[in-house]
């Protein structure tokens, strides 16, 4: 474990620290313990991001940066509908049915959680 000259190899100072990481987030790590609603890992917010960073990269070949700022622009209305669990072909279909009608000083009826809940109060209204 230790080397000639009475230092501690690199795998074994990494194992400390890794050891002392989690004995000082002890609390944190076991929280799911306490609460079934929490995820042991978080996985499914990680897939989430996945195609925002993608996203990024692909901006840098939209051939201008104005068409990288439009693509920006519709990419993140697509996933905030995902978000919002909404189709995102059905919501731009929508929104661009309806946005040449739509007065200016109420666009934000058209974001994706306005959409999302006026569609709700249809379904309930049904």
């Amino acid at each position: 474990m230790v080397e000639r000259n009475g230092r501690p190899r690199l795998g074994e100072v990494r194992a400390r620290r890794g050891n002392w990481l989690s004995l000082t987030r002890w609390q944190a790590l076991t929280r799911y313990l306490d609460d079934g609603r929490i995820e042991i890992d978080d996985n499914a917010g990680e897939r989430a991001l996945r195609g925002v960073s993608l996203g990024r990269k692909n901006y840098l070949f939209m051939g201008s940066d104005a068409g990288g700022e439009r693509a920006a622009a519709i990419y993140s209305l697509v996933e905030t509908a995902k978000l919002n669990g909404l189709d995102p072909e059905g919501y731009l279909r929508e929104v661009l049915g309806r946005i040449a009608d739509h007065p200016i000083n109420r666009i934000d009826e058209l974001l994706p959680w306005n959409i999302g809940r006026q569609g709700d109060a249809q379904r309930r209204a049904a």
